[in-house]
């Protein structure tokens, strides 16, 4: 559903698979890599695959860290920006459908269960801590 909507928005070349990047950089720009990668929990090997891909079709921009020349920053392109408003819109979307098919309270239900979800891994490993 996410593909078709931006499909539909003349984006269908931008893959789902590229929402938890573009998100943790509509939150702010200019992140090192090694910064994406612990924001979108993906690894640093999968974020370059990905990172070619979007900078190949025109979302992001690599630009060499003025303080650490080994180092790439990753920012928006301006077609990326653009994509937002079209992301909020399928997003809202696919929102409202949620909460058409669910009961009453479902939807606040489904929510709250894939928040602890997606928290799980990272509650996982402070449990691995000396302190436990």
């Amino acid at each position: 559903m996410l593909y078709e909507g931006f499909a539909r928005a003349g984006f269908q070349d931008v893959r789902p698979a590229y929402g938890s990047i573009l998100l943790a950089l509509f939150e702010e720009e200019g992140l090192q890599m090694g910064e994406l990668a612990g924001r979108t929990r993906l690894s640093k090997q999968t974020l370059t695959t990905l990172i070619r891909d979007m900078r190949d079709k025109g979302l992001v921009r690599r630009i060499r860290d003025a303080e650490d020349g080994r180092a790439y920053r990753i920012y928006l392109s301006a077609r990326a920006t653009k994509f937002r408003g079209v992301a909020d819109d399928v997003l809202a979307d696919l929102d409202h459908r949620v909460e058409e098919a669910l009961s009453p309270g479902g939807a606040e239900s489904l929510r709250h269960s894939l928040n602890t979800l997606i928290h799980l891994g990272r509650t996982d490993r402070s449990l691995g801590s000396a302190d436990h």
